[in-house]
């Protein structure tokens, strides 16, 4: 089995720490190709952010029919160009905060999201809208802090998920926590304790996910929605979808 994870940013620090979580639990026969595009933002926390990131994300969908992957992920809790992906492939298509968000809801009877700025909120609320999963959040909150500042600043950014994690448990009733960003999977073990409540980031569902339906030998359904798109002239993205079975 072949899985292909797409860090939707540029960042590739980002992109390992990724990969080493999937790596970590994937099963032993699974293949893991971790990529991030070569077009698109270092980090993706805004609406312009995600639609910068998309073209680069179908590109990778793309080279991994080519390569032969069995699924995919997209590995920003925004899951930009989710539905998009799901037209040019037949494979299963994962996104990290929609397998968190179906994961949480087996897990716990209610959640809280804890991301990163102030101004990522609305984003991640389109998300949980989109996903019907409005009853069961219930709250949603930001640590102030930039993707890339949790790089640069590790400790800082693990106590500041904290905190927030914290006063969502003791003070919005949440009883389970999903990290918001990709680039928190290496706070998990750490905030598990912490805080006593199950803590998910979003890659590891997606991956016990995509291996479950490659393994039930499932697809996704061309019979409409996300059938092949049709054959159109697209300036400015010469190849991007250069695929032989588009109709």
């Amino acid at each position: 089995m072949k899985i292909k994870i797409i860090n939707p940013n540029t960042t590739s620090s980002m992109t390992e720490s990724i990969e080493r979580m999937a790596k970590r639990y994937a099963d032993s026969d699974t293949e893991i190709i971790a990529v991030s595009p070569k077009t698109g933002p270092d980090s993706v926390e805004t609406y312009v952010d995600e639609y910068l990131a998309i073209p680069g994300v179908l590109q990778e969908i793309v080279k991994g029919e080519q390569e032969g992957a069995d699924a995919y992920i997209i590995a920003c809790f925004g899951d930009p160009g989710l539905q998009a992906a799901r037209e040019i492939t037949d494979k299963p298509v994962l996104g990290i905060a929609e397998s968190a968000i179906a994961t949480a809801k087996v897990l716990a009877p209610y959640f809280s999201i804890v991301s990163v700025l102030d101004r990522s909120r609305k984003v991640t609320e389109d998300v949980v809208k989109n996903y019907g999963a409005e009853p069961f959040c219930r709250s949603i909150r930001s640590t102030g802090l930039s993707v890339l500042e949790f790089g640069r600043n590790p400790e800082m950014g693990l106590a500041a998920l904290a905190q927030q994690g914290r006063k969502a448990v003791e003070e919005d009733g949440a009883e389970c926590i999903l990290l918001g960003c990709a680039g928190f999977v290496d706070f998990v073990d750490s905030l598990k304790e912490e805080l006593g409540v199950p803590v998910l980031d979003g890659v590891m569902p997606a991956i016990k996910l995509a291996e479950a339906y490659v393994k039930m030998g499932v697809k996704t359904s061309k019979a409409n929605t996300f059938a092949y798109p049709e054959t159109k002239e697209i300036k400015g993205f010469d190849g991007i979808l250069d695929l032989p079975n588009f109709k």
